[in-house]
């Protein structure tokens, strides 16, 4: 069987490649090129590695090592219509989009894999080093992703938007490795990054140079509508921030709100900032049965946070209303919320607002 591996200059897919490789699976390497060169696109450019030389370079040397060729699949002109245009217009509207969800299901498992057969690689399942788990339920007769055995660096938050036709075709040899396990594997086996330090998935920069929004600045007001101080413009800011507000003040302050319309940045105390549940849209199903009556599900609203016991309430249109059990703090639209069923993930949604 012939695998096409996502390759990067980082050792997860340098590690899932070399797993393939001692399988004798037969091995392809591919990189994709986000960056056109012809924007001042810089989240493009500094996200995923994927158009710095030395990136380059070492996903080369991965290749090599692991005795496979390397090709570099241009997806820049779709990452800029189908990723960057929207989480653009998403944080112009002071929203708090997760750029890496919009492209995992668009770009890297959609676009990506496609423009490759295009260039005539030939392939029969597509593979990256995410830190997630697929297997089949012979019950159901259907494919399910669950979270990493090693919950620390678990992915399927950021991978809730995958469908049945792209599951059954996608390994991840990693899910099953803790990181340290992925790295002694790389030094016992001599990879070339074994010791290289993880990137960051996407951009970690000020976005007022993607946007220029400190040109919009504006005041930050209490939510009475009182003048704290004043923003250097909207989009520098998220749901539940506290720092960065120069703000003197007799207790911590957090972001809670946006007024678009006045370009006020709304802010208050820690008690304000909780919310008894959410509305979300553009809901996403794993499975082909799509629920349609309430049921117990535990959500995850951040990356990083441990899933919390919720009851979701499906909406039509492809809409959502989930009740929290217990209040959550700093609920952000634009970010996605993803429902899980014990270590199984179900799909998710985009926060619209909370309530």
């Amino acid at each position: 069987m012939r695998v096409l591996v996502g390759i990067s200059g980082g050792v997860d897919s340098a590690v899932a490649a070399h797993i393939l490789k001692s399988q004798h699976y037969e091995i392809l390497g591919a990189m994709m090129k986000i960056y056109s060169g012809e924007t001042k696109n810089s989240l493009a450019r500094s996200c995923y590695g994927s158009d710095k030389t030395e990136e380059i370079n070492d996903a080369k040397a991965n290749c090599a090592f692991v005795g496979c060729d390397f090709h570099l699949v241009d997806v820049s002109k779709e990452f800029d219509n189908l990723v960057f245009s929207k989480f653009k217009s998403e944080y112009l509207n002071a929203r708090t989009p997760n750029p890496c969800i919009m492209c995992n299901p668009i770009i890297k498992f959609g676009v990506f894999p496609s423009k490759a057969k295009q260039m005539g690689l030939v392939f029969d399942k597509f593979a990256t080093g995410h830190y997630v788990r697929c297997e089949f339920d012979e019950n159901n007769q259907e494919f399910v992703l669950k979270r990493a055995i090693d919950l620390k660096k678990d992915q399927s938050y950021f991978l809730y938007g995958l469908s049945q036709d792209v599951l059954k075709n996608v390994i991840f040899p990693l899910g099953s490795m803790t990181k340290e396990q992925t790295r002694e594997y790389a030094a016992k086996n001599n990879i070339p990054v074994a010791t290289k330090q993880d990137s960051q998935d996407f951009y970690s920069g000020s976005y007022s140079d993607l946007f220029e929004c400190e040109k919009n600045c504006g005041d930050i007001v209490d939510i009475h509508g009182n003048i704290l101080g004043r923003h250097n413009g909207l989009c520098n800011y998220t749901i539940g921030q506290r720092k960065g507000l120069l703000i003197a003040y007799s207790e911590p302050l957090y972001v809670v709100g946006f007024d678009t319309k006045q370009n006020r940045l709304i802010v208050s105390t820690k008690d304000n900032t909780y919310s008894n549940g959410l509305f979300a849209s553009c809901a996403s199903w794993i499975s082909n049965i799509i629920p349609d009556k309430a049921f117990e599900a535990q959500i995850k609203i951040r990356s990083a946070q441990q899933p919390f016991e919720c009851i979701v309430y499906p909406q039509d249109g492809n809409k959502l209303k989930i009740e929290f059990l217990i209040p959550q703090s700093s609920v952000a639209p634009g970010q996605a919320v993803v429902i899980y069923h014990n270590d199984t993930v179900l799909g998710g949604a985009t926060i619209d607002s909370s309530y």
